[in-house]
This record gives C-alpha cells, sequence and structure tokens, in this order.
C-alpha cells in the first residue's frame, strides 16, 4: 500500500506542479513561486504564442488522426482478412516505426522532406508536420484495430450473409458497429500522441510553432503560466474523456447483462 502511495505521488508530483503554478503571479520567469492570482485563468491567451502553438497542434492532431485512422483501418481491415502476397512482411514492417527512435525517424524524415519536396514546391512547416504525424500514428492504429477484429465472432458476420445481406451492407451493419469502439481508442490515441510529439516535429516544422515546441523553447527562460493553465485544461479533458468512456462501457455491460 505504502509503495503503491509513493509510486502515485513520484507520478502525479509534475502536475501537480503545473497546476500550482498556474496560479503563480510570476515576473520574467514562473520558476520562483511569488503570489497566488487568477489573472492567468481568466485569460489564457494573454500571451498570444500560447493559443496560437496550441490551435496548430489541435489543427495538427486533427489531420492527422483523420488521415492515419482511415489509412490504418483499411490496413488493419486487410491484414486480418484478406490473403495477399507480402502479407507476413506487413504483419511485420507494421511494428518497425514503433520501434524506430524517434530522433532517428525524425532525421530521416527530414532528410526526405528537404531532398525530395523542395522539388515540388513544399516547404517544411505546417503540411510537413501532419505528412510525418500520420506516418507514425497509422501503426498504433492499424496494432489496436486489428486487436478488435480479430476478437470478433465471425458467426455474426455469417448469419448477416445467411439472411442475404451483400458484403456492403454486411460491413457497414454488423462489422464497422464491432469495431467502432476500436476505432475510436485508435483515434484517441493518435490524436494524443500528435498531440504531444516534440522530437519528430522539430526536425520537420520549420519555423511552425506546436504547442510542446513553444513549451520547449520557452522553458529555457521559465515556461509562462498561460501554458501551465492550458497544460491543465489538456489533463483535465484527457481524465474526462477516460472516465466517461469507461462509464459508457460500465452502462453497455449491464444493459447486456
Amino acid at each position: 500500500m505504502i509503495a503503491a502511495l509513493v509510486v502515485l505521488a513520484y507520478m502525479f508530483l509534475p502536475i501537480v506542479y503545473v497546476f500550482l503554478f498556474s496560479f503563480n503571479d510570476h515576473g520574467k520567469t514562473n520558476i520562483v513561486w511569488r503570489s497566488f492570482t487568477w489573472e492567468h485563468w481568466q485569460n489564457p491567451c494573454r500571451v498570444p504564442e500560447v493559443c496560437q502553438s496550441l490551435g496548430t497542434s489541435l489543427t495538427v492532431g486533427a489531420l492527422a488522426t483523420l488521415g492515419s485512422t482511415v489509412v490504418g483501418t483499411m490496413l488493419a481491415l486487410a491484414l486480418v482478412r484478406y490473403r495477399f502476397r507480402g502479407k507476413a512482411a506487413g504483419n511485420m514492417l507494421i511494428f518497425v516505426p514503433m520501434a524506430t527512435p524517434e530522433i532517428v525517424m525524425g532525421a530521416s524524415l527530414l532528410t526526405i522532406f528537404v531532398q525530395g519536396f523542395t522539388n515540388i514546391g513544399l516547404k517544411l512547416g505546417f503540411w510537413t508536420i501532419v505528412i510525418a504525424h500520420i506516418m507514425f500514428c497509422i501503426s498504433f492504429v492499424v496494432v489496436t484495430v486489428r486487436a478488435r477484429i480479430q476478437s470478433l465472432d465471425p458467426k455474426m458476420e455469417e448469419a448477416a450473409q445467411d439472411l442475404y445481406a451483400g458484403p456492403g451492407e454486411t460491413f457497414w451493419r454488423v462489422t464497422f458497429p464491432l469495431i467502432l469502439p476500436g476505432i475510436a481508442g485508435a483515434a484517441m490515441l493518435a490524436f494524443s500522441l500528435s498531440f504531444d510529439d516534440f522530437i519528430i516535429t522539430n526536425f520537420v516544422s520549420g519555423n511552425e510553432s506546436t504547442f510542446p515546441k513553444f513549451v520547449y523553447v520557452a522553458a529555457k527562460r521559465g515556461i509562462p503560466a498561460e501554458a501551465n493553465v492550458i497544460g491543465v485544461l489538456m489533463f483535465v479533458i484527457a481524465v474526462a474523456l477516460v472516465v466517461g468512456s469507461q462509464l459508457v462501457t460500465n452502462r453497455r455491460s449491464r444493459t447486456r447483462a
């Protein structure tokens, strides 16, 4: 019991620090506690770069989530339900982006973008970040959705086909609703990975600033309390989503029971 409490205190100590210093009436640097104030919570965008970088991260995260979820779901379906040449290699290679160190991947993507994309007029910035995030999120989506597909009972789809449902109708009325929780979980995972990424983004972003990149640069002179406010809000939203999904799952289980 004591060991568990110590571990939990160790894990949540940085979060407590972020929460407390979001109320700090600091001067040029938000390192030393001075006095309590609500000012930063009343206007989190008082420092323009905070909300601008946050908006960039949210937009990139949304686009990366959409792209990686669509492509990853189709790839997961193909790897589980169909037979084709290179399937075994595909199952193995899908783990390569997950196992590759981010600093190596970021440097490789930078080389590709500089040498290849500049020829077509695409410079380092917003869209190179989106492309990079879609690339490394796809593997996580495939693994998550594939696990959900493999857990399905094929008799459900066979019953639909016995009732004269075509392949398309069977997919949309039976398969898709059954794998939708896995797709939703994969999408949330992809968004969190994209929003939180710094290493790869720092390589391919050029002059574009995301929220993690802003925090890294600001940390050299002291992170403004407004950034702490944004961090606390994102943490609360994430916890609310997890708790909400768990409540929905429990309610469905009780209904079925």
